[in-house]
């Protein structure tokens, strides 16, 4: 190819490429311009679109506006229309019972003037009977030469007369007629419940005494400077008492059922034969629990064993403390267990609600299974927690009463205090210390020797009956009856005694001769 033709192409090409370099951003402009006005009418045609779609949805949502609105108009007329005819309906019945009123108002009115009126003629005949009745006692007067209150005196003071004789006879035999039969009643309820009822006489002490197979034992329970004794004491929180008895150790506490864990646990760790602080406290927490699994049996065999129903399972476990608590060497839970059914016999034979009795004689002492831990006595104790644990007004007020210290409202109150003074009295019920004993029968002769005219005194039946010589110049019928109820308050604002104590005063007058 020549030279000048390449040359020619060369600047052709040139020229057509500094050409196009000039055309195409004219022809992207062009293209730039074509797309933003589609995308501008498109923009116009969206935006038109979404006025028209708010404009519809504005008159719609107005639409709803205004129909919601119409609606609560409509509803507020009616309330308000309803409202209105309450309102009429209301006037209408208060003009009735106005009207009412006022015709009520003029009937009283009339009834008023009509009591009036004969109010006034009443009075009337009342002033004409008066004056009839003053001219009659006038010549009554004349007649009897005596006046009114002369005449009243003279007829009340024959009558009393006679009749205050009549009535003291008449009430001197009902009164022995009332106590002889009550007496006898009493006595014939008392010996039939007490034949019908037999209970095994147990004697336990307050403390337990632990039997050792040797005495090298006390030295193991002891232990290396004191350990094992020291950690004994304050689980049990008993004190441990080993001294020069042979083979045994004396567990003492007021609380029995400490006691009783106690006793358990050292019998536990001697048949064992590990004795160390880690086993002496597995061993009591085992105890523990063995002793409230044999309280809690104890409560409900001894309500299953009475036919006692929905007694609370919290107050049966106090039940089942009296196990282990005793009174004079008795055992609480046998003597409350005595009680209830000497109770239910008797409340049986007088037609009262047996269960009801059994169910007071049982709780009468339940304050005893606490009063070690909680304030005031036994009596106060037990109405607490039969109150707390929901027991009726009869069960409660038996509790209260048994011991006197509230008067008896319910006949079963005073069946517990007589199956109490039973169960309590009986020989051989309650253990106590000779020294006691001795004490108490010296007491009461020495209060019999204190008064004037007494020259003789016998504490007789371990001390439940109490009989006084006296000196017949001395000392009348009449004297004789003043110093038995003399002996009577000095025993018992002075003494402390189990059961009641009989006074009986002779006076016995011997008239002796000899024939020859």
């Amino acid at each position: 190819m020549p030279i000048w033709l390449g040359i020619i192409i060369g600047i052709v090409c040139f020229l057509l490429g500094a050409g196009l370099m000039f055309l195409v951003p004219f022809i992207r402009m062009n293209i730039a311009k074509n797309n933003a006005k589609k995308v501008i009418r498109d923009a116009e045609i969206k935006a038109e679109h979404i006025t028209k779609n708010a404009q519809i949805d504005g008159k719609q949502a107005v639409n709803e506006l205004k129909q919601e609105a119409n609606r609560e108009i409509h509803e507020r007329k009616q309330e308000l229309q309803q409202q209105e005819k309450s309102l009429q309906q209301r006037e209408q019945s208060i003009d009735r019972r106005d009207a009412a009123l006022l015709a009520k108002e003029n009937t009283l009115d009339e009834k008023n003037e009509t009591l009036s009126r004969r109010l006034k003629e009443m009075d009337r005949k009342e002033a004409q009977l008066q004056e009839k009745i003053d001219s009659i006692i006038s010549e009554l007067e004349k007649v009897a030469q005596m006046s009114t209150q002369e005449a009243r005196d003279e007829l009340f003071a024959r009558v009393e007369s006679k009749v205050s004789k009549e009535i003291a006879a008449f009430v001197k035999t009902k009164e022995e007629e009332a106590k002889e039969e009550c007496d006898s009643k009493a006595k014939e309820l008392l010996g039939f419940a007490v034949s019908r009822f037999a209970q095994e006489v147990t004697t336990e002490r307050t403390v337990s005494v632990v039997a050792l197979p040797s005495d090298e034992m006390k030295g193991r329970i002891i232990g290396r400077e004191g350990r094992n004794i020291r950690s004994l004491e304050q689980l049990l929180g008993v004190d441990l008492i080993i001294d020069d008895t042979p083979e045994v150790i004396t567990v003492s506490c007021f609380n029995p059922i400490r006691r009783e864990i106690a006793r358990l646990t050292l019998e536990a760790l001697i048949k064992d034969g590990r004795i160390q602080p880690g086993r002496i406290e597995e061993i009591v927490e085992k105890c523990k629990k063995e002793v409230e699994e044999s309280i809690h049996k104890a409560g409900q065999e001894v309500a299953f064993k009475l036919g006692l129903p929905r007694i609370n399972k919290e107050l049966l476990d106090y039940v089942g403390r009296l196990k282990y608590r005793t009174s004079y060497g008795q055992n609480a839970l046998d003597h409350s267990v005595e009680v209830a059914y000497l109770c239910g016999i008797m409340a049986a034979e007088l037609g009262l609600d047996q269960n009801l009795a059994k169910r007071a004689g049982l709780l009468h002492d339940v304050g005893k299974a606490a009063d070690f831990e909680m304030d005031g006595s036994h009596v106060e104790i037990g109405s607490r927690l039969a109150k707390k644990y929901g027991e009726g007004e009869v069960v409660i007020n038996s509790i209260e009463s048994h011991h006197g210290d509230v008067p008896a409202k319910y006949v079963i109150a005073n069946l517990v205090q007589a199956a109490d003074t039973l169960s309590a009295a009986r020989p051989g019920a309650r253990s106590e210390i000779l020294e006691n004993y001795i004490k108490r029968i010296e007491q009461l002769e020495e209060i019999c020797k204190s008064y004037d005219g007494v020259y003789q005194s016998y504490a007789m039946q371990s001390g439940r009956e109490l009989r006084v010589m006296v000196i017949p110049e001395k000392i009348d019928d009449v004297g004789a009856f003043e110093l038995a109820r003399a002996i009577k308050e000095r025993i018992e604002n002075e003494m402390t005694y189990p059961g009641q104590i009989k006074v009986s005063v002779i006076r016995e007058y011997r008239a002796v001769e000899t024939a020859k």
